[in-house]
């Protein structure tokens, strides 16, 4: 069936918004909304194809006000649902909408056991390094130090970076935007849909009653150009208001230069590869932190590999294909059987 030409205002449901003002969540969901109907339009997809699942958190309210599918399930335990919706009906373009708190800290084990299953379902993770609907406890993404009502001294722990959790669970699909980058993040949304596999794509996102401005030192208006980078597959990794400051690699490991300086050209400058199976590269983009280095934005792993659900219907068919018992009654008549 031939999709109709979808607008912004097809997925938006009748729900009053309850976030509050000034919240991130409020600039992802506009992507989302802007991204879903190029989705539809690239892939095909009617409106009823599209089904978004959440855990627990103030991310997950999110299915409310989508004019899709939707399952707001408990905590943590979204990409379970998620697993079981799309495993049950591959046709649909199942979404997961999580928290950090919600995907990495009770979830955690389902989140990093859907990217390695590699599993057609697109995760977004809203990062504001914060439990908020839970009132301010310090999260798996906190930084280091981090004083919250559960951590009154400061946070001991170290921060997870969610980048490289997926790049160690063999993730082929991560980027990375930031709430008010909405471009960005509609960009990198639209590639996770084309892409066969987990997708995740992190925002980090601000929380402005909890933890307001934890991105601020890179992310803020005025210095965001020289504080981050925009990665596109094919295109050189350079960044800055003026466009002159780019990434090398020198060694091991990636270095900042300034184009025009100590004989440094456009020429010498990376060309980003979001393909590359090797992840060695991709891992040192996402672990890039200010003031060293740039934060990394857009998408920077994408590389095709076997999904779950392809895999699991090819062994369905085999396994019917070859079997000798093809019902219940068949099996029930199989073997020995006595009449009592």
């Amino acid at each position: 069936m031939e999709n109709c030409k979808y607008t912004a205002a097809d997925f938006k449901s009748d729900q009053e918004v309850k976030w509050c003002p000034g919240c991130g969540d409020h600039a992802i969901l506009n992507a989302v909304q802007k991204a879903l109907p190029e989705v539809a339009e690239r892939l095909n997809y009617t409106h009823e194809r599209f089904t978004f699942v959440s855990g627990i958190g103030c991310s997950s309210r999110f299915p409310y006000y989508m004019q899709t599918f939707g399952f707001h399930g408990i905590h943590g335990r979204a990409a379970a649902i998620a697993t079981g919706v799309k495993v049950s009906n591959p046709k649909l373009s199942v979404w997961q909408i999580s928290g950090d708190g919600d995907a990495l800290a009770i979830g955690g084990n389902h989140f990093i056991h859907a990217i390695r299953r590699n599993i057609d379902i697109n995760i977004i993770l809203f990062n504001n390094e914060i439990y908020g609907l839970t009132k301010g406890q310090y999260s798996p993404t906190s930084k280091l130090g981090k004083i919250t009502k559960t951590s009154p001294f400061g946070t001991i722990e170290h921060p997870f970076t969610p980048g490289e959790l997926v790049l160690g669970a063999r993730g082929t699909f991560y980027a990375r935007s930031l709430d008010v980058e909405i471009n960005t993040t509609k960009e990198c949304l639209v590639a996770a849909a084309e892409h066969d596999g987990t997708s995740v794509t992190e925002v980090l996102q601000n929380c402005v009653i909890f933890n307001d401005k934890t991105h601020d030192q890179f992310a803020n208006r005025e210095w965001r150009e020289d504080r981050t980078i925009t990665l596109r597959h094919g295109e050189p990794m350079i960044f800055g208001k003026n466009r002159d400051k780019g990434l090398v690699l020198e060694g091991l490991g990636l270095r900042v230069v300034t184009i025009g300086q100590d004989g440094w050209t456009e020429k010498d400058i990376l060309v980003h590869d979001a393909h590359n199976p090797n992840p060695g590269i991709h891992m040192m983009l996402v672990g890039m932190r200010y003031p060293d280095y740039p934060v990394a934005l857009g998408v920077i792993r994408d590389v095709p590999d076997k999904t779950y659900d392809q895999s699991l219907q090819k062994q369905v068919d085999e396994i019917h294909d070859t079997a000798k018992i093809h019902n219940v009654d068949e099996l029930l008549h199989s073997g020995d059987t006595w009449e009592l």
